[in-house]
């Protein structure tokens, strides 16, 4: 059976009354189609079983037949769209399999957006921030006032009066300007504010400069993407890099042990089966680009310190401090 079916009828198990695995191969439960039986609560007559390269479920009450993809689906749509994509990364999916392949359905703007802004490089606050950071101003922009200026691109504020500087970060997809990450310079409430020029483009920096044959790192910010090679960093919560034709991440979070959220975000990456980086004991600094000023060679620190499965369990229990 397909390591993806396994933990996709693990995943759903929870949904399925009186669930029990037979044997390596073979799972049984009551049926969700028909009830099973009223009268008997104990009565099991729904099985998934191993077909060939796939998964296939049958009641032996109702006579319900289908694939493990169609019974997903049909139970939990969204569970069933995380097979398909995982099911693609594996190459087990279209052609010889049940399993259809995944559809992209991401529409790049109808009217490409540009930015009408100088560089960061020419605004002397701008550059001066950046450059202290080790950041190439000329990769960003700066906008003096940036609720207006967002406003030219997409209506987003309605009060404009209490307006503030702010370097610009574009996201990009093939081409387009799909949205932009601005910074603030002075004290703020709010050091980042995403805004999308369109609502359904991937929070993603850095998709146009990647190449998906290769491992992917993905960061939590993207100046921290700028200092690894063949990297992308995540704008917004983190998204199913897999649907923007990422299919080897590697996940690189924060270096906060004792911060509740990236040790749960880092637990679930584990459990997930992916690759990430637990950051080794003495290293002090939170994020690549504070590593990057004290001096470190962050590259190689990532490339030695890229684990997944149990291995990555054993570190990253040792890593975290909660």
């Amino acid at each position: 059976m397909n390591h993806v079916d396994s933990k996709f009828i693990n995943l759903i198990s929870s949904k399925l009354q009186k669930f029990k695995r037979v044997k390596s191969d073979l799972y049984n439960f009551r049926c969700p189609i028909c009830g099973d039986s009223k009268k008997n609560k104990s009565k099991t007559r729904g099985y998934l079983y191993s077909m060939k390269a796939d998964v296939n479920f049958r009641c032996h009450n109702c006579g319900a037949s289908m694939t493990f993809s169609s019974f997903l689906k049909q139970q939990d749509p969204v569970l069933h769209k995380q097979y398909v994509f995982e099911r693609f990364k594996d190459g087990t999916t279209g052609r010889a399999t049940v399993v259809e392949e995944p559809k992209f359905e991401f529409k790049a703007p109808k009217f490409k957006k540009k930015i009408n802004l100088p560089k960061a490089s020419e605004n002397p606050s701008a550059n001066g921030y950046l450059t202290a950071r080790k950041l190439n101003s000329n990769d960003f922009y700066y906008a003096e006032n940036f609720k207006k200026f967002v406003n030219t691109l997409k209506p987003t504020f309605e009060d404009t009066r209490y307006d503030e500087e702010r370097i610009i970060i574009p996201l990009y997809y093939e081409k387009n300007l799909i949205g932009l990450q601005g910074r603030s310079l002075g004290p703020s409430k709010v050091k980042y504010i995403t805004v999308m020029i369109n609502d359904d483009a991937p929070k993603i920096y850095g998709l146009d400069n990647i190449r998906t044959d290769a491992p992917v790192y993905v960061t939590e910010g993207p100046f921290d993407s700028t200092f690894i090679r063949n990297s992308v960093a995540m704008c917004g919560a983190d998204a199913d890099v897999s649907r923007w034709g990422i299919s080897n991440p590697v996940w690189i979070y924060d270096n906060e042990p004792r911060s509740s959220e990236i040790v749960r975000r880092i637990g679930n990456t584990i459990d997930s089966g992916e690759s990430l980086v637990i950051w080794p004991n003495g290293i002090d600094d939170k994020d690549i680009n504070d590593m990057v000023m004290s001096g470190l060679d962050v590259q190689s620190v990532i490339e030695s310190n890229t684990y997944s499965g149990l291995e990555a369990k054993l570190k990253f229990n040792t890593w975290k401090k909660i």
